[in-house]
């Protein structure tokens, strides 16, 4: 039977381990996305922890929001999988830092002839302001592009599905009407009856999974997290 003393001596090898791995981009695997050997997301499993959940793998989109040939081909790529399911768009609401990305959707999307349900002649993108609670919200300036439109909202990552229920809440307490979702990498095909449009599923990273904090394998095992994750990217823990 194992001591205490045996414990903290792993925990600390599994530690030492942990900090002499190489960095994380030095370390990624690419996925190339469907029909399109282009558009490449980038990879590393390990044990990184999110605001709700821990996951086996760090998804790193970093290429598609920040690059213009990279987002114009992932915007290209999205507005063939939105043809003939999303009917209207005025407002684009870009999550994540993915305003790049977002804009060039917005020009796909005025190349296909999508309608608009206003008078205005081109699509709108937009990004909530977090306040100091974590709250989303929208300026005077902003709330026309929301109020009474229909929207579609853009994301980096989708794991749990909670940051995206926050922010459909937001735009539906500015009486936003929400047509559709894209991530750039999602596990979930639906949330809230609304129809989301990945580039990426957990199809396409074998062995992906999320945990609940309690229900941790790694943490089970004295693993240590490697670094805390989210949309905009990854913060190493020292």
């Amino acid at each position: 039977m194992s001591s205490f003393s045996d414990f903290i001596q792993d925990n600390k090898a599994l530690r030492e381990e942990n900090r002499n791995k190489k960095p994380i981009h030095e370390r990624f695997i690419e996925f190339h996305a469907h029909d399109d050997e282009q558009i490449v997301l980038n990879a590393v499993p390990g044990h990184f922890a999110t605001i709700q959940s821990h996951i086996n793998y760090y998804v790193d989109v970093t290429s598609m929001k920040v690059r213009t040939k990279e987002a114009t081909e992932a915007a290209k790529y999205l507005a063939a999988k939105m043809l003939h399911k999303v009917e209207v768009v005025d407002t684009i609401v870009c999550m994540d830092g993915t305003q790049v990305l977002g804009a060039y959707l917005a020009e796909e999307l005025d190349k296909s002839n999508i309608r608009l349900s206003g008078s205005h002649e081109s699509i709108r993108v937009v990004c909530p302001e977090v306040n100091s609670v974590n709250q989303l919200l929208f300026r005077e300036n902003i709330k026309p592009s929301i109020q009474g439109r229909k929207i579609f909202l853009l994301l980096a990552t989708m794991s749990t599905g909670e940051t995206v229920r926050q922010s459909m809440e937001c735009i539906e307490y500015y009486g936003g009407d929400i047509v559709g979702v894209s991530s750039i990498f999602s596990t979930r095909n639906v949330v809230e009856s609304t129809s989301v449009f990945p580039i990426f599923t957990i199809e396409d990273l074998p062995g992906y999974e999320s945990y609940k904090p309690s229900e941790c394998p790694f943490c089970k095992k004295g693993i240590p997290i490697e670094a805390m994750v989210n949309g905009y990217g990854y913060s190493k823990l020292r």
